[in-house]
């Protein structure tokens, strides 16, 4: 029987864009994302007849992973949020380079959190984890999970100027 017999073709083609959304909020880059993602499938590949959650086994796969090239590299990139301008941008234009420009600021905001507090919202508000989920996936407390997303989302409105009503974490409300 091959890996393909047991549904893993399947799941990659329907999870992978959930797998990569997830990817890319913890690296904060495209190419990144690709990467984990990539290592994650690899190895669950190797034990796909094992592995009963295979989005909670893939989830931890790449956080463990993003931490050990985090913690072997420890590289920092330089983001600039400044877009240049151009004369005579239409309304739609103007609205897309805006939200461009938030969305980096958000990201710059995420990076200023450590790696710990980022992984907690990212699991919590992006892959819309339920909070004893991501305590099991981190292998801490549900206590630590609620304080580390309260911490953090408190961190990111300080960070971006908002009131508590008007963070929007990648999509979700805090």
């Amino acid at each position: 029987m091959t890996v393909d017999d047991d549904g893993f073709r399947e799941f990659v083609e329907t999870r992978y864009m959930d797998l990569l959304r997830v990817a890319y909020h913890l690296t904060g880059s495209a190419q990144e994302a690709e990467d984990l993602v990539q290592t994650a499938l690899v190895k669950a590949m190797r034990r796909w007849r094992r592995i009963d959650e295979p989005m909670a086994y893939l989830r931890r796969a790449m956080v463990n992973q993003h931490i050990t090239v985090w913690r072997r590299y420890r590289a920092v990139e330089v983001l600039t949020s400044i877009l240049p301008d151009r004369p005579g941008r239409d309304v739609a234009e103007r609205d897309v380079a805006e939200r461009v420009v938030e969305h980096q600021a958000l990201r710059e905001a995420m990076r200023g959190l450590s790696r710990r507090t980022r992984t907690v919202i990212v699991l919590r508000y992006v892959a819309d984890l339920p909070e004893a989920e991501v305590a099991r996936t981190l292998g801490c407390s549900v206590g630590s999970v609620k304080s580390r997303a309260s911490r953090g989302l408190a961190r990111l409105r300080e960070a971006l100027g908002q009131t508590p009503q008007a963070v929007d974490v990648m999509g979700a409300k805090g």
